[in-house]
């Protein structure tokens, strides 16, 4: 074979395997994402509720045909416990097989925060299921205004939280503690709420306490707040820590109110508390509310279907949890635009995918009706936010949306 030969015939099979390396993964027999979240752990609810609800998502559209006739995988489905260092080793497992076209996030800000610089670098559209800080979405601080570009969110964000809580606080009290988690999420919810407050006409928080993540006793903030003469004690954390500030609130005898994030009204909050959830008002994305939209009551009948009235659903048989709204039902919403992304592209290349996924006007999701652009990266306005609280009725304990 001469020489002139042998160079077209290999440049010939280069470029054949350079096109093969380029082609989306949409001429591909599957369409593959991946997922990490706290499958395990003391914050399980989160993460064991969204690989149901990524999963029931990538049920459906098989059951359709899949993306235009391609099939869904989910590739990768990795627990990290709610652990950021775990959220690491796992998402960069998933962002190194390239055969990957989009993940869904870990389920807190610590975690999300731990993977996001890979994540941006990496390009790869990312779906936001349940970390409430902005920061994941908008650096700058600002919703709605230049957003990371590959990176969307369908949590309840804290300054969206902040609007409903805040109106409702300053309208009803005057002298506001706040106590916190030491996460960023606590953190910036506390900076958002301290706003709310304040542009509602309230008075700024006369004191302000944190605590870590798994406190088992909280009387030193608590014995803080009292001395401040709160009249309201407001909260910012995860159920299960939050059901140990209501407890030890009990043993202290401290009577002030306590209004809370949407950990509240999730079944850890129930389980750790009881009897004295009774009273307890918490913000919440209203979707499970009566009534429910019809994509909201068909979402609800599904996951029925195939779990039963579990842990998820919550302990009334006839209704779903409300928490269903952020454990579950988000993680839906987010898989569910990831794949209308690529189905609408007919490509699984990062910028057609992101340009497909903003171009979304008026899609019926479970928790919202959501509209992206290039600017707005995040699903839910505080028009999707209620505040409810627990009362007594007969025997049994039960939600109730409240005038904000």
């Amino acid at each position: 074979m001469s020489k002139s030969i042998f160079s077209k015939n290999f440049m010939a099979l280069a470029m054949s395997v350079s096109m093969l390396a380029a082609t989306p993964a949409l001429a591909q027999e599957t369409i593959k994402i991946g997922m990490t979240s706290a499958l395990t752990g003391p914050y399980n609810e989160f993460g064991e509720g969204n690989r149901r609800a990524v999963e029931l998502a990538v049920e459906k559209w098989n059951a359709n045909g899949g993306i235009n006739g391609k099939k869904i995988e989910i590739a990768y489905l990795l627990d990290d416990q709610l652990n950021p260092d775990r959220a690491v080793q796992n998402m960069r497992r998933i962002l190194d097989d390239k055969s990957i076209v989009g993940v869904i996030g870990p389920a807190g800000s610590g975690p999300s925060l731990a993977v996001l610089d890979m994540v941006v670098a990496d390009g790869r559209p990312f779906m936001n299921p349940i970390a409430q800080t902005p920061l994941i979405t908008y650096p700058g601080k600002v919703t709605g205004k230049d957003p990371r570009k590959n990176v969307f969110s369908f949590a309840l964000q804290n300054d969206v939280e902040a609007v409903a809580m805040g109106a409702y606080l300053a309208k009803n009290f005057k002298r506001v503690g706040i106590i916190h988690e030491s996460t960023a999420y606590g953190v910036t919810g506390t900076e958002y709420l301290t706003a709310s407050i304040l542009a509602n006409g309230g008075q700024k928080p006369v004191a302000v306490d944190s605590y870590n993540q798994g406190a088992q006793d909280m009387t030193a903030q608590l014995a803080r707040l009292n001395r401040a003469e709160v009249d309201v004690i407001a909260a910012i954390g995860l159920g299960k820590d939050l059901a140990v500030l209501r407890r030890t609130m009990a043993r202290l005898n401290i009577n002030a109110p306590l209004v809370a994030s949407n950990g509240a009204l999730g079944l850890p909050y129930q389980e750790g508390a009881g009897e004295l959830t009774v009273g307890t008002k918490g913000t919440m994305i209203g979707a499970f509310g009566q009534p429910m939209r019809k994509e909201t009551a068909d979402f609800a009948e599904t996951y029925k279907a195939k779990y039963g009235a579990d842990r998820w659903w919550g302990s009334d048989p006839d209704a779903p949890q409300l928490f269903m709204a952020i454990s579950v039902s988000n993680g839906y919403d987010a898989a569910n635009i990831l794949l209308e992304g690529i189905k609408r592209a007919n490509s699984t290349e990062p910028a057609k995918v992101i340009a497909a996924i903003e171009s979304i006007k008026d899609y019926k999701g479970v928790n919202a009706i959501y509209s992206f652009s290039e600017d707005r990266h995040h699903g839910l306005d505080p028009e999707s936010v209620k505040v409810f609280e627990y009362v007594k009725k007969g025997d049994k304990v039960k939600l109730q949306p409240i005038a904000n």
